[in-house]
């Protein structure tokens, strides 16, 4: 392997990722050259300058620790992240999630990066790491450019993606009233959510014209997978009938003054003042005019503005298990790490965590000519341990407590909440262990 070079460290990627990987880094008193391609060159699904740019959704996904990506942003947020941290500065109501007003979070991020004295940004496409010296940390993401993407093809055999998608962004003003109401699942939150509802034979129209929509063609690409926990809306339609009345126009536990709907599509607020809402889980690979014509069906949305449409882009990712050592350095150079979605964690917070495990191993390695190791305990330590176990069909993983290590679990708890609650308070006094060994051998 080629000697490591520590003078600088490259991050290449200004995403969640990369924007945490080059703070812990920096933190740590390391000089980081942060690439990012913005403003230069914008990916099909990008639209902001700033760094930390949230393209599916503005929610984080749910705040509370029995939730397993709210524990893990109770761990991040341990371990001093920036993503979480500035997040919570610029959170909007949400009900029992955490989202964000996308410009104001991306701003604060990009700020704060700025201001570092150790991170130097570089506006410039890297389509070549061998033009870079020293330690480089490919944070590209999920839209990795075509460069980069082919150069990352040549180089390396286990280079795969699937294909991710993004709903529609809807004004305030335009909403229908009449035929929507605020109000939490079961009563519980702060009734952030705007829940538009539908009669049988409103679903039934809507449905069947959703089914014979017409898509956009993806011709790049030989492949297309769909991960499963960002499907379009039109794919799971066509799964059956009542897919959707089980999934996001799941009507249970919303009810307006005592009227039950036979279907319910849930609005999330995009900024504080609330004058965007974005269409939960209404990722969609329609046409726009298809998206125009059809969502509207939705009688609250009858004369919905659509600020933005749902687009559906690819995500790139390598075969982990097969590529990576401990700590997403790369089998074959010891100078170059992986962090982020390339990785094969999906998600945002999960991407974002990569990003801060990366920059610790980075770390680790450079003061004990060894990568750390980790059990799977903690939700940090269960995610990146999953892309590193071999698998015939290694596929992008999200926080989830399958995942995570209850062998010696002492707990016996039927109550499923109260056993979440349980792996809770275990992981956040594990992840103390972990930041320690990290600090540690030095």
């Amino acid at each position: 392997m080629k000697k490591v070079n520590n003078n600088i460290i490259n991050v290449i990627g200004a995403g969640l990722a990369g924007s945490e990987c080059a703070y812990q880094l920096a933190k740590r008193g390391y000089k980081v050259n942060l690439y990012e391609m913005k403003p230069k060159k914008m990916s099909p699904a990008h639209e902001l300058e700033d760094f930390c740019e949230l393209v599916c959704s503005n929610s984080l996904k749910n705040a509370n620790v029995t939730n397993a990506c709210g524990l893990l942003k109770a761990e991040m947020r341990k371990m001093d992240s920036i993503t979480m941290l500035t997040a919570d500065e610029c959170a909007v109501p949400a009900g029992s999630a955490l989202a964000v007003d996308r410009e104001v979070y991306a701003k604060a991020v990009t700020d704060k990066l700025k201001a570092h004295e150790n991170i130097t940004i570089i506006n410039e496409e890297v389509t070549d790491l061998s033009t870079i010296e020293g330690i480089k940390v490919v944070a590209t993401g999920p839209l990795t450019s075509d460069g980069m993407q082919d150069y990352l093809k040549a180089e390396i055999d286990e280079f795969l993606y699937f294909y991710d998608a993004a709903s529609p962004i809807v004004s305030a003003d335009s909403i229908d009233f009449d035929r929507a109401f605020f109000g939490d699942r079961y009563g519980k939150g702060d009734a952030d959510y705007l829940n538009c509802t539908m009669r049988k034979d409103e679903y039934m129209e809507f449905f069947e014209n959703l089914i014979a929509g017409e898509t956009v063609i993806l011709k790049d690409f030989e492949k297309k997978e769909i991960f499963e926990g960002c499907m379009p809306i039109e794919v799971m339609a066509s799964r059956g009938i009542d897919t959707m009345r089980f999934g996001p126009l799941k009507p249970v536990g919303l009810t307006d003054s005592g009227e039950r709907y036979y279907a319910v599509l849930q609005l999330r607020s995009e900024n504080a003042d609330k004058t965007l809402f974005n269409l939960v889980g209404f990722q969609t690979n329609l046409k726009f005019g298809e998206q125009k014509r059809i969502f509207s069906m939705i009688p609250a949305l009858k004369n919905a503005e659509f600020v933005r449409y749902g687009v559906m882009h690819r995500n790139t990712f390598v075969n982990s298990p097969k590529v990576l050592n401990a700590g997403c350095q790369y089998k074959k150079d010891e100078n170059i790490y992986f962090a982020g979605q390339i990785t094969g964690v999906e998600g945002y917070v999960e991407s974002a965590l990569s990003g801060l495990y990366t920059a610790l191993q980075i770390d680790y390695f450079l003061k004990n000519g060894k990568l750390n190791s980790m059990n799977s305990k903690t939700m940090t330590g269960a995610l990146v341990n999953y892309i590193q176990v071999t698998n015939s069909k290694f596929q992008p993983m999200n926080a989830n407590f399958g995942i995570l290590d209850t062998a010696e679990f002492t707990f016996r708890i039927k109550n499923k909440m109260e056993r979440y609650q349980g792996y809770a308070d275990r992981a956040l006094l594990e992840i103390d262990d972990v930041i320690t060994s990290f600090e540690g051998e030095k």
